[in-house]
């Protein structure tokens, strides 16, 4: 009920301010155009779904190969991941599809993907993705 109510107020606001609300995002996995980018390891692509121009947040979903071990990292915001499939490993804690983890900013990442198939989840940040290398 409480989100009900927040996104009535929400709405309101955009309303009453001229603001448009933002245009639906609707995408499936297998209907969705991947890309592999220059930086990303071989067998990761990613999807790119949506950016809040007002935070610099981003969605995105990912993909990466069985067994791909992520450098420890941290970011400047919090960020969120729901597995898809596979399996994804996150500071020690299996998490398979379905499962979901929120991993606040400037805490560092240690994560893999411990499946033996390929990982596919989505992820979200509040604000700026930036990473930045764990000491």
């Amino acid at each position: 009920m409480k989100w009900q109510v927040a996104a009535c107020l929400a709405l309101g606001v955009a309303i009453t301010t001229g603001q448009s609300a933002p245009p639906a995002v609707i995408v499936n996995k297998d209907e969705a155009k991947w890309v592999h980018e220059a930086n990303d390891p071989p067998g990761a692509e990613s999807v790119f779904l949506r950016e809040d121009s007002a935070t610099g947040g981003i969605e995105l979903l990912v993909t990466y190969p069985g067994g791909h071990v992520f450098a420890p990292h941290w970011h400047d915001s919090n960020e969120r991941i729901v597995v898809t499939e596979g399996a994804l490993t996150i500071g020690g804690k299996v998490i398979g599809p379905g499962g979901y983890a929120f991993l606040p900013a400037k805490e560092v990442q240690r994560m893999s993907c411990t499946s033996k198939t390929k990982c596919v989840f989505y992820l979200s940040w509040d604000g700026s993705p930036k990473s930045h290398p764990a000491k």
